[in-house]
């Protein structure tokens, strides 16, 4: 990934985080996913009072994704931390998230922890979720 992107991507999970419904945890996320033909969409976490409907940022992202018709995805940068505050250290996604972004992972999906455009770390999902669980396990 290039440092354009990489700030490109970092930026907008940035600017959409301060969209963060998180009225229970007080904690924001903000995620931008960049599909295989360039197309960005952008996701936030959404509470509920009931905890388990709750729509982390990166989830958000990759199901508006798929329902516009995006099945490859190249990246996706995660940024979180308390609301209303810059991050001040690198939000990895969850469990959950995860294993979704794994339904569409051919293994080479990056991921870039956001503090600032400037302040980020790459990862893999591979790395972040080893010996994980897909279609050719069924």
């Amino acid at each position: 990934m290039t440092e354009t992107v990489k700030k490109l991507l970092a930026q907008r999970a940035l600017e959409v985080r301060q969209f963060s419904y998180s009225p229970y945890s007080g904690f924001a996320v903000g995620a931008a996913l960049l599909c295989g033909d360039g197309t960005i969409f952008t996701g936030c976490n959404v509470e509920s009072a009931a905890y388990s409907p709750t729509s982390c940022a990166e989830r958000t992202a990759l199901c508006q994704a798929v329902s516009a018709g995006h099945r490859h995805f190249l990246a996706i940068a995660i940024a979180g931390g308390p609301a209303g505050k810059p991050p001040v250290s690198y939000c990895y996604p969850c469990g959950v998230c995860r294993q979704m972004l794994r339904e569409f992972d051919s293994g080479k999906l990056e991921i870039l922890l956001v503090k600032t455009p400037e302040d980020t770390t790459l990862t893999t999902l591979a790395e972040l979720l080893p010996h994980s669980f897909s279609a050719a396990d069924l």
